[in-house]
C-alpha cells in the first residue's frame, strides 16, 4: 500500500497455566484472540476435533495452523460470533480467552471460560514508535484497552496529540482513546484491511506515507 509501518506492541504476552476441561462437555470453542491459539499450549489438541469460531481472519488462520479442522470465522465482535454459533446450534461453548476479555453472554448458550494467557501494559512508548509518532504518524489501535494505554503512554511521553491521527477498528476504540487527536477515523469492518484502508486515507491527508 505504499506506507511505512512501525509494529510497537503495547502489551507483553504470557501464557497462563490452565485446567483443560473435558471435550466431550462442548459443542464448539470460542476464540475472539489470535493470542489464545499462541499461548494456549499443548492442551488445545484435546479440542481440535470440535468446530471453533473464531473472531476474525487472523484468529481463524492460526486456529487452522495450529491443527483445529474445523473453523467458522466472524466478521463482528464476540458477542456476533456467540450468536452464530447458536444459530448453527452450538450452545455449550468453551471460550479460550485472555485474562483482560469482553464478558460475553447469550441466554441461549451455556459458555464455560477459560484463561489461557495474560497482556500485561508496557510502562513507555519504545524509541521508534514515540520518534514516528513525533513526526506525526498515524496510529492504529484494536481494542479499548489499547487505546487507553496509548493515549496514556503518549502524554506520559510528552507527546501533543495534536501531531498525532488514530484509525480505530470500532467506534468504542477510538471513544476510548479520548479527544485532542490531529484527526479520528472508524474503521468499516473489524479487520485489518479496513483498518489499513482509513489509515492510509489519514496519511494521504497529513501527507505522511
Amino acid at each position: 500500500m505504499g506506507l511505512s509501518a512501525v509494529v510497537s506492541p503495547l502489551f507483553a504476552i504470557q501464557p497462563v497455566d490452565w485446567q483443560p476441561p473435558d471435550p466431550a462437555g462442548f459443542d464448539a470453542v470460542l476464540m475472539t484472540s489470535a493470542n489464545a491459539v499462541r499461548f494456549g499450549g499443548q492442551e488445545l489438541f484435546r479440542y481440535f476435533k470440535l468446530p471453533l469460531f473464531a473472531v476474525g481472519h487472523a484468529t481463524a488462520q492460526a486456529a487452522l495452523d495450529t491443527g483445529f479442522a474445523k473453523v467458522i470465522v466472524g466478521r463482528g465482535d464476540g458477542a456476533a460470533i456467540v450468536a452464530l454459533a447458536v444459530a448453527r446450534r452450538k450452545k455449550r461453548l468453551l471460550h479460550l480467552a485472555g485474562r483482560e476479555h469482553m464478558h460475553i453472554e447469550n441466554g441461549d448458550a451455556s459458555i464455560e471460560r477459560r484463561i489461557v494467557y495474560a497482556s500485561d501494559p508496557i510502562e513507555h512508548l519504545p524509541g521508534a514508535a514515540a520518534d514516528a509518532l513525533q513526526a506525526g504518524a498515524v496510529a492504529l489501535l484494536h481494542s479499548a484497552r489499547a487505546a487507553r494505554l496509548f493515549g496514556s503512554l503518549v502524554d506520559a511521553a510528552g507527546i501533543d496529540r495534536q501531531r498525532i491521527a488514530i484509525a480505530g477498528l470500532s467506534e468504542a476504540v477510538v471513544a476510548a482513546a479520548g479527544a485532542g487527536w490531529a484527526a479520528i477515523a472508524t474503521s468499516s469492518l473489524p479487520n485489518d484491511d479496513a483498518l489499513l484502508e482509513i489509515a492510509a486515507g489519514l496519511c494521504d491527508q497529513s501527507g505522511t506515507r
